[in-house]
């Protein structure tokens, strides 16, 4: 049977996998295709049985993993990272609580989704639009904003903000998985060593 704790860190992986991706376009312009794809299909994996399913599979997670391992050992490369992740957490919490916001996201998703199975492809520039606007039309309004720094040549492209956006969708949907398999900010002060534990059974 699968520990509670092992799936909390496998919705943290995907927050820190879509962010991960958040920093490297933003600072470069590009992305790693593979991780953008995993991380728009757990947005359309709605209704999944597990969390793992909503990944895809554990392997699909392994750069996040990664990530976590080394956030928890203190070899983190990336400072911006962690704080990204604590706005994600702090604004998931104001999101499920809008109601209004919950329902018209929801809504975009499945539109997006159709237009994903049409393309076949749910990492298609076009789905990363449409995905992109449902995020500033609807999660960016609430607070605390989740502010991206990167390199104002990139960051100044529609394409690139695009998909940030939809990346930042992304994490939020993470966030709320982390939040329904029994995930708080207690976890970070006392359950730490679970936590590390549970992350290195992952990448077994």
């Amino acid at each position: 049977m699968t520990a509670p704790m092992d799936n909390r860190v496998l919705a943290l992986a995907g927050i820190a996998q879509a962010l991960q991706q958040v920093r490297r376009i933003a600072e470069t312009g590009h992305s790693e295709a593979a991780s953008v794809r995993t991380a728009m299909d757990s947005v359309f994996r709605i209704d999944a049985d597990s969390p793992e399913s909503v990944y895809g599979s554990r392997e699909q997670l392994a750069p996040g993993l990664r990530l976590l391992h080394n956030y928890f050992r203190n070899q983190a490369q990336d400072e911006v990272l962690p704080r990204l992740a604590l706005a994600v957490l702090q604004l998931e919490r104001r999101f499920v609580r809008d109601p209004a916001t919950v329902t018209a996201v929801l809504a975009g998703i499945r539109k997006a989704a159709q237009q994903a199975e049409a393309l076949d492809d749910s990492g298609h520039p076009d789905v990363l639009s449409t995905l992109g606007v449902l995020y500033a039309d609807t999660i960016s309004h609430l607070k605390p904003r989740v502010m991206v720094q990167g390199n104002p040549h990139y960051l100044g492209q529609a394409g690139v903000v695009d998909e940030i956006r939809a990346l930042l969708l992304a994490a939020v949907r993470s966030a709320v998985l982390w939040r329904q398999m029994g995930g708080s900010l207690w976890d970070f002060l006392f359950g730490k060593r679970a936590m590390i534990e549970a992350v290195d059974r992952a990448l077994r």
